[in-house]
């Protein structure tokens, strides 16, 4: 089973990759929130907490996968004329990505070292050390371990169905959100034009 990642918020319409000497490498997203993007299954190269990207970019920053919960980080773009509505929408999805990032963090944590306890129980039991005599580790094969994917995935069953259902409410709300703050802007579009054309 691959490491338990979920998905994130990839947003907007179009998104670039933008490196910037011996910087990181960030995508820049334009436009509004989607859902997040899983990464499963390789180790990140780095955290991306600490980058803070350029003061006049006008776009949302996505960010490489977290060491821990192998989720993609967003930097939300703060607009100077934020309505209520648009602050009320990133707040949350601000609030949803730390949510996100704490479960998938714990849930890897656990998943790591339950592995780790399994392989050892498993080599001891056949009177094999962690390591070969070249050094190497001693892996288990698929077969066996098939076993600790089934019983890691029967011992969470329940905490991964509060994680769904919760899940899917806050991309509800998301959702639902957006499309106000779509329909405020083109209410806000529209009665722009309205003053210019009566002037």
């Amino acid at each position: 089973m691959a490491e338990a990642a979920a998905a994130a918020v990839r947003a907007g319409r179009r998104v670039r990759h933008v490196c910037s000497g011996t910087r990181r490498c960030f995508s820049r997203a334009g436009g509004g929130a989607g859902l997040l993007a899983a990464e499963r299954g390789r180790e990140p190269e780095s955290r991306a907490s600490s980058f803070c990207p350029p003061a006049h970019s006008c776009n949302d920053w996505i960010g490489p996968p977290d060491s821990q919960s192998n989720l993609r980080p967003i930097v939300f773009h703060i607009p100077k004329n934020e309505s209520p509505l648009g602050r009320r929408l990133r707040e949350f999805r601000q609030e949803t990505q730390v949510w996100n990032q704490q479960f998938w963090a714990s849930q890897n944590v656990s998943f790591r070292k339950g592995k780790e306890e399994f392989i050892y129980s498993r080599l001891k039991a056949k009177g094999l050390e962690m390591k070969g005599e070249t050094g190497q580790k001693v892996t288990l094969s698929a077969e066996e371990m098939a076993d600790f994917y089934k019983d890691f995935l029967s011992k969470n069953f329940k905490k991964h169905m509060c994680y769904n259902r919760e899940w899917y409410k806050r991309n509800f709300t998301i959702t639902f959100l957006m499309g106000q703050v779509a329909f405020e802007r083109a209410w806000r579009r529209l009665g722009w034009k309205k003053t210019k054309v009566g002037n």
